[in-house]
Parts: C-alpha cells; sequence; structure tokens
C-alpha cells in the first residue's frame, strides 16, 4: 500500500484524498451501507421515543481486513468490535493510532486474556468467575485503565436448553456481576445477549430482548453505573432498541457478506 489510513485523522481531506481507486470504492460502499444502517437506528429510537444519542453503533469488523476498519474510522464509526483475539490483536495494532473504541464480542478463552487486554476498551462476553479472575490479573500485570466487563446472558439457559452455549443463566447473572464488580481491574459495564436459537424465546427477539430489560434493571438496581445493554445485531437492531440497548453490533448490514471463517 502506497497511501497510509492509518494515521490519526481519518476523514480529513488528507485522508479521502490519499486514498487508492479500490480503496474509494470501499470507501463509498461503506459509506452507503452505514447510512442506511443509520437511518434505522434513528428511526428505531423515534418509534420507542429515545434521543439518537441513547444508542451506540458498534461495528462488528471480524473477518474483514484492517483497511475495511480504517476506512470506517474516515466515516466517523468510532467503536468497533471483534470475536476472535488472532484476527483482532494483528487488527488492532495496525489501527492503534486511530480513534477507535474497540470492543471484544466473542467466546473468549483464558488463555487469550493477556492479548485481549492489550487492546479491548470492553468484554461483553465474560460468563464464568474464572474468566474474571483472568481478566482480572491481566489488567493489573498489564498495569492498564478498568476494562469493561459485560455480563453475557443466555436467555436459553433459564428453559435448560443452550448447555454448552456461551453465557451465563438469567438466574445466575446477578452473582457474576456482583464478582466483576468486586474484582480489582474490571468495571462492570453491563450486560450483552444474542437472540436465542432455543427455548420458548426461539425466534423472537421481541421477547427476548424485553427479558434481557429486565435482567438490566435488576443488575443496575444493584449497580446503579452499570449502563449498558448490547443487544441487537443486523436482522433485530430495531426490536433490541425498542427495548432499550444502549449498543447495538451490526456487521453484515454494513460489510456486506461474510466470508466463512477460516
Amino acid at each position: 500500500m502506497t497511501n497510509d489510513i492509518y494515521g490519526p485523522f481519518p476523514g480529513s481531506p488528507e485522508f479521502t484524498a490519499a486514498l487508492t481507486e479500490g480503496q474509494r470504492v470501499r470507501y463509498e460502499e461503506l459509506g452507503t451501507n452505514l447510512d442506511v444502517v443509520e437511518r434505522r437506528i434513528a428511526d428505531a429510537c423515534a418509534a420507542a421515543g429515545r434521543a439518537r444519542e441513547e444508542v451506540t453503533l458498534v461495528v462488528v469488523t471480524k473477518t474483514y481486513p484492517a483497511e475495511d476498519t480504517a476506512l470506517l474510522a474516515g466515516l466517523g464509526v468510532t467503536d468497533v468490535a471483534e470475536n476472535r483475539d488472532q484476527d483482532a490483536a494483528p487488527k488492532a495494532e495496525q489501527c492503534r493510532n486511530l480513534p477507535l473504541d474497540w470492543h471484544f464480542v466473542g467466546q473468549l478463552q483464558t488463555n487469550k486474556v493477556r492479548s485481549v487486554v492489550r487492546y479491548a476498551n470492553h468484554v461483553h462476553s465474560v460468563d464464568r468467575l474464572r474468566l474474571v479472575e483472568s481478566l482480572s490479573a491481566a489488567v493489573l500485570k498489564a498495569e492498564r485503565p478498568e476494562l469493561g466487563c459485560l455480563v453475557q446472558v443466555a436467555l436459553d439457559k433459564a428453559h435448560g436448553e443452550g448447555e454448552h452455549r456461551a453465557g451465563v443463566a438469567p438466574e445466575d447473572v446477578a452473582q457474576l456481576a456482583d464478582a466483576i464488580a468486586d474484582t480489582p481491574g474490571l468495571r462492570l459495564d453491563g450486560v450483552m445477549t444474542v437472540a436465542p436459537l432455543a427455548g420458548p424465546l426461539a425466534g423472537d427477539p421481541a421477547r427476548a430482548f424485553d427479558r434481557l430489560a429486565e435482567i438490566a434493571t435488576a443488575v443496575r438496581a444493584a449497580h446503579p453505573a452499570a449502563t449498558m445493554v448490547s443487544a441487537g445485531m443486523s436482522g433485530d437492531l430495531e426490536q433490541a432498541i425498542a427495548a432499550g440497548a444502549t449498543h447495538v453490533r451490526v456487521g453484515t448490514a454494513v460489510l456486506g457478506v461474510r466470508s466463512p471463517l477460516r
């Protein structure tokens, strides 16, 4: 690459002028997709009687190159997410000078924790005490600021389904939230879920997100600063916003259909 799109001033006239022809085509494509998603979010907020500023768009860039992440930064995206450390770590390093807030949203193995805490500001997928302990140890060793953590809620586990899925059952959320809040180096930010694939709430994201809202309210009653509710993706962001989501995780609607994971 002959130009540098990874500098600290994305979106400046110099940035756009330096794009190659291929980059410019992708930049315009991403911009068009972002406009559509932004309209969807704004319309959903209006329908729910909420201010647009109450909802943060987190663009999930998994399987896409760092170049796309830099182009998104040039388009004003501030929050990006990854779900595999082996992809996220080099991408975050390449984009380290860009004004981006990195979210880790995938199932996190403890042997990847030391790497993840080098770049992530939020981990949405905290679902077990051992992970809480590992994250704390890594944060303290790295001498970095507190790491924002969300309890991942597996709504289907309330009905005996999804035994091997990531996340904790609704009845276990309070205990894990307390543990995060009481652990050095970590900050309890809130809760996260994915619309369940099994159980009574499967295929009904509106009801699923309403249930998450109830859980989030209970968490905030004990921990008032834990205001994040991460829910909703490309296909169901409207239902999530209607239920009170503060962060929607959108990938395909912005970046296009993903290539298969290798």
